[in-house]
């Protein structure tokens, strides 16, 4: 009888420290700002912001200047489900998606109007402090133009 006593509680002690550890979610290592790594002149600049949203998702803003200086602010929520979401602040783009490849890639889909305008894909460094991008640029057709870029990214700390 003892013996069961003291299964049953070490099994409950086993279920608190599970259900427990499980209820506080590792932290995603892109939360935080991040600055483009540039070597264009000032005041070209741009801040990605990633956050947490409810939960399980995470809020996107960017802040930009571009190279004639102009200022722009933009971005959305995503829940990584790869579902068209609503993007604010940003004239060429309606929608954002978001789907995540593996732990280090993230795959960005961008539309305006429903057809696919950029496809970008997000990499990870292993040490968690460089994001680099890749940008895929679509003409109205869906094919990608010659417009494809590279972007990095540091952590900002």
């Amino acid at each position: 009888m003892r013996k069961h006593v003291l299964a049953a509680g070490l099994m409950m002690m086993i279920v608190l420290l599970a259900t427990t550890g499980s209820a506080q979610a590792p932290s995603n290592p892109r939360f935080g700002r991040w600055r483009i790594k540039s070597d264009a002149p000032a005041p070209t600049s741009n801040i990605m912001t990633y956050e947490s949203f409810n939960g399980k998702g995470m809020k996107i803003t960017i802040d930009a200047v571009n190279k004639d200086g102009v200022a722009s602010k933009w971005g959305y929520n995503t829940m990584f489900d790869g579902k068209d979401e609503a993007l604010y602040g940003n004239p060429g783009t309606d929608t954002g998606s978001v789907r995540v490849i593996n732990d280090k890639v993230n795959e960005i889909i961008y539309k305006k109007g429903g057809k696919v305008t950029q496809v970008l894909t997000n990499v990870l460094s292993p040490d968690g402090d460089t994001i680099g991008v890749i940008y895929m640029r679509m003409d109205p057709e869906g094919k990608t133009t010659r417009a494809v870029t590279f972007a990095t990214y540091e952590k900002i700390k």
